[in-house]
């Protein structure tokens, strides 16, 4: 559906995107995750048509739309913030899209009701932005994007401004419209849990270049560099190198490759257990246990055990490198961007 190839944009001397190329598959959620000045959206913009690169084109349905105008590619665009029209009503601010398009009042009101119940604002047609929550209201935009069926959805942070059990409810209902609807979604995070939990994959960018694309457990299982291994998930740095927290076995005696360690403290996360280490001359790390594995070990503060990569986990050589400074990424509009084509 999207093929990015070999994007660059610059804004004087910072480039923000440099060499960047992803394909979007038709139906997909994919996620643009990455620090802040990573590029990500950037990226999304360029897709979106409101910045146009430097270099690079931008295809849609085999169609190059590099140089064609926003409301002209079929697209839809939910930012951050989103800026509804505030004496409007929430039917109205749904409809808006469909009236410009002057479509039959019927099928506007038809669609209008149809999309709030699959929002979950059905019985809200009649309120205004200010009477809503802050969740209500990005369901409010995504039901306006929705409105004109676009052939994409672009999500500039949808959920950031929001609080944390809002965002894990909404995470979750977005899935399921995705799933519902099946329009093409690329969404930009710099929250991990959320890529992880909503994408079919992950596109990871640091420094306004792609680190690695693939499925989220491909890049969790496998990831290409240590940057990626960082950022996708905790890690522990021992001798060998770095490897996931949930990797690591801790034992009474010695054993082959084992380090000595000392038990500096036990934290006890419901269905799991964080036994954080310190390392002979090596400084500390923590090791993710089951409550089970625990319970066997029967570790106390203070206990001095041995700790060593399980042999089958994959492990990256040190030395990740730093997240590119951040800086500041193209503002986004104020006003409601285009919904559609």
């Amino acid at each position: 559906m999207i093929s990015v190839s070999s994007v660059s944009k610059r804004y004087g001397g910072f480039a923000a995107l440099d060499e960047v190329s992803v394909e979007v598959e038709s139906g997909s959620l994919t996620a643009l995750l990455g620090p802040s000045g990573s590029g990500k959206s950037t990226l999304l913009r360029v897709i979106a048509g409101l910045e146009v690169p430097d270099e690079g084109t931008v295809v849609l349905e085999d169609r190059d739309v590099t140089r064609l105008a926003p409301q002209r590619r079929g697209i839809g665009f939910v930012f951050q913030h989103y800026a509804a029209f505030k004496h409007m009503t929430v039917r109205d601010n749904v409809a808006f899209g469909l009236k410009v398009r002057k479509r039959p009042k019927a099928e506007i009101a038809a669609k209008v009701d149809e999309l709030l119940g699959v929002v979950g604002l059905a019985g809200y047609q009649g309120r205004h932005p200010s009477q809503l929550s802050g969740g209500q209201r990005q369901r409010m935009a995504l039901a306006r994007a929705l409105a004109v069926e676009p052939k994409v959805l672009l999500l500039d942070e949808p959920f950031g401004a929001l609080d944390a059990n809002v965002r894990a409810e909404l995470r979750a209902w977005l899935r399921r419209l995705h799933d519902e609807v099946h329009v093409t979604t690329v969404l930009v995070t710099h929250d991990q849990e959320e890529a992880m939990e909503l994408a079919d994959r992950i596109v990871v960018l640091n420094g306004g270049r792609v680190e690695q694309a693939g499925a989220p457990r491909e890049l969790y299982d496998v990831p290409a560099n240590p940057f990626v291994m960082g950022f996708l998930g905790p890690v522990a740095r021992l001798g060998q190198g770095l490897v996931r927290p949930h990797d690591l076995i801790i034992t009474a005696g010695p054993g082959e490759d084992g380090i000595e360690a000392q038990v500096a403290r036990i934290v006890h996360l419901g269905f799991e257990v964080r036994v954080e280490l310190e390392l002979d001359g090596e400084g500390a790390v923590a090791a993710q246990l089951t409550r089970h594995e625990a319970e066997e070990l029967e570790l106390a503060e203070g206990d001095i055990v041995y700790v060593r990569p399980d042999g089958t986990a994959p492990l990256q050589a040190d030395g990740a490198p730093e997240p590119a400074a951040p800086a500041p990424e193209a503002p986004a509009p104020e006003a409601p961007a285009p919904a559609a084509g």
